[in-house]
């Protein structure tokens, strides 16, 4: 069986389980369980592949708790961030998960034991919470303590007999794979729901390959409105590692889907010294402000949602606001989030951020942030995408490309909308490789391309009120039929005289018939 196979039998088994286990309970609401299960059983395998350092001899999962020392304890958290005594282990819960009749109860001590294992080490914030989302006591698994432990076995054992390698063989990577795989579908059956915390990874490639062009090495990459870390970890993904110094960063306002990031983040085999993602309200408490600039700024922010805008006084002081003159109106919030990212870029790096098309060509205040925008020369490229390429909207949304460091003062717009830059799937459509290949080209030649790219210098866009949108400057390419019009009016005359000899002989048939009569 190939590799791909594999992978596509791993996903379907792993698929059939959320499914056949959750029962009654919706999808959504049982996501946690399934994804907090298969993170479980990760940190564990992770972590007894750490303490047994390749010695076979070791069998950790056999160990007694007692014979742990605490230099040994100690020396682990250091290292990895947490810790898990043997009989804590998923391999050894999972073993015994269908007799213990405290299932639900001794799995939450479990859990509260590997976040509070980080208490006074660096990892702390890191840990904390990790498994916040994971509620073994909730109604939602079952009536009572029988119904809970009966499901919470049944995760455990699903999660248990899914064959994701040998970390010594180098298939750690299935476990962040099929951990993905699991977000997307959820995010694809939740619907809007599901698209505010998920990028698609055909997207995400993307825009981490336009945030990083070129760049051999960046400081670190950075998303102002992470999810659950999708963007951040195509950059890995697709990338050397070396590449990305000082690792991954971002910022969460949804508290379980900030878990989610944190658990992706382990699960990609991140460790808690290379990535920083914290929770809260990026506009109006921003993180990060000592860790700027960021030499790559990935994002996909909410569409065009309300913030607090100028019924907030002191923002229109913020050092991120204060350059435009004008903060984003109060109903859509996407320039405000334009302007955090580029206040955070460094002179040398890139910004790729999803963006709404009417943020391009409405007026008022998003208008003047677009003039600041231009004048100012940060404006690299506009690309407009094909439609119903994110979950929970068919809206055909662009990408902006930001840069502190361009040679001259053209802005370039590609026309990536069209039929050859996306492939039609069931649900939604995708970017193959070969679509991002294709866009990143055009991205990088900045060459002039008919239907396809325009490079536009500064004093047309500013006679054209600042408009950014694609279509005012990439001409459509005119599908309509062409018609010869010498030839078309040949065609009719040919066909009148024909015309008028038919109805001539119809005339000539009924005056026999009508003489007939007579």
């Amino acid at each position: 069986m190939s590799t791909i196979q594999q992978r596509a039998e791993l996903h379907r088994q792993i698929w059939q389980i959320a499914n056949d286990v959750r029962g009654s309970v919706d999808g959504w609401d049982f996501k946690q369980y399934v994804l907090g299960t298969l993170f479980y059983r990760f940190i564990s395998e992770n972590f007894t592949i750490y303490i047994e350092g390749g010695d076979e001899s070791i069998k950790y999962a056999e160990m007694q708790d007692n014979v742990i020392t605490d230099d040994i304890k100690d020396d682990a958290i250091k290292s990895k961030g947490y810790f898990i005594y043997p009989s804590q282990l998923f391999v050894n819960v999972a073993a015994n998960a269908n007799s213990n009749q405290n299932l639900n109860t001794d799995l939450a001590t479990i859990f509260a034991s590997i976040e509070s294992s980080a208490n006074g080490y660096a990892s702390e914030l890191d840990i904390k919470g990790l498994f916040a989302d994971f509620d073994t006591t909730s109604n939602r698994l079952g009536n009572t303590v029988k119904d809970k432990n009966s499901r919470l076995a049944a995760v455990l054992k699903g999660v248990a007999g899914l064959k994701l390698g040998d970390f010594q063989d180098n298939h750690i990577d299935l476990f962040g794979d099929a951990y993905e795989f699991l977000i997307s579908n959820y995010a694809a059956n939740a619907g809007k729901s599901g698209g505010e915390f998920f990028t698609p990874q055909h997207v995400s490639k993307l825009i981490a390959q336009l945030a990083m062009h070129k760049q051999k090495n960046v400081n670190k990459i950075y998303d102002p409105a992470c999810g659950s870390g999708s963007l951040l970890l195509q950059a890995k993904k697709h990338f050397d590692a070396h590449i990305i110094d000082e690792g991954f960063f971002g910022q969460e306002i949804n508290h379980t889907t900030y878990n989610l990031a944190r658990m992706n983040m382990f699960l990609h085999n991140i460790n808690y010294n290379k990535f920083n993602v914290q929770l809260g309200n990026t506009l109006i408490d921003p993180h990060f402000q000592n860790d700027k600039p960021f030499d790559a700024i990935v994002s996909n922010p909410p569409y065009s949602v309300k913030w607090i805008g100028s019924d907030d006084p002191t923002l229109i002081n913020d050092e991120r606001f204060a350059p435009a003159g004008v903060l984003a109106p109060k109903s859509k919030a996407d320039f405000a989030f334009v302007l955090h990212a580029l206040s955070y870029l460094s002179s040398k790096g890139r910004a790729a951020i999803v963006c709404f098309p009417g943020i391009f060509y409405r007026g008022g205040a998003e208008q003047k942030i677009r003039q600041y925008l231009i004048d100012n020369n940060y404006v690299e490229t506009v690309i407009s995408l094909a439609p119903n390429l994110f979950y929970g909207t068919s809206i055909a949304v662009n990408i902006l490309v930001l840069s502190k460091h361009k040679s001259n003062t053209k802005t370039q717009f590609i026309d990536a909308s069209g039929e050859d830059f996306y492939k039609k799937a069931t649900n939604n459509n995708i970017l193959t490789d070969d679509h991002i290949s294709k866009i990143m080209k055009i991205f990088d030649s900045k060459k002039n391309v008919d239907h396809l790219a325009k490079s536009v210098d500064y004093n047309t866009i500013s006679a054209n009120e600042y408009n950014l949108s694609v279509s005012s400057y990439v001409e459509a390419k005119d599908t309509r039929e062409k018609i010869d019009i010498k030839e078309l009016n040949a065609e009719i005359k040919t066909t009148v005289f024909k015309i008028d000899r038919l109805r001539k002989d119809i005339d000539k048939i009924v005056a026999k018939i009508e003489g007939g009569k007579a």
